[in-house]
């Protein structure tokens, strides 16, 4: 069980910093390069800003889930699906409105 937690808050930390490197550093380097082949230039900032924030929010909903599982709450699934969703779907609209598509 302490294995899944740290499991957990590792992957929900990792998720952040990438997040915040790929928001605030613009390291737009850290998203493999078909999922902005099609981004201009001065799209970048907007891009990566929601890119980040999209993995900061699945992070969080990951780091939460560890806090919750940790205190042996029965609803520990709850950040991990809101989480999840809220961020995948920031990632999915950033995606199709700066790249045209999912995948390119």
């Amino acid at each position: 069980m302490i294995i899944g937690i740290l499991i957990e808050a590792i992957v929900g930390i990792l998720c952040i910093v990438l997040g915040f490197l790929i928001w605030k550093k613009q390291k737009i380097s850290l998203i493999h390069d078909y999922h902005y082949r099609n981004v201009k230039e001065e799209d970048v900032p907007s891009y990566t800003r929601q890119i980040g924030s999209g993995l900061i929010i699945i992070g969080s909903g990951i780091l939460l889930t560890g806090m919750l599982d940790l205190l042996n709450s029965s609803l520990w699934w709850i950040p991990l699906i809101i989480g999840f969703s809220i961020g995948l779907i920031v990632i999915i609209k950033a995606q199709k409105k700066y790249n045209g598509s999912i995948m390119s």
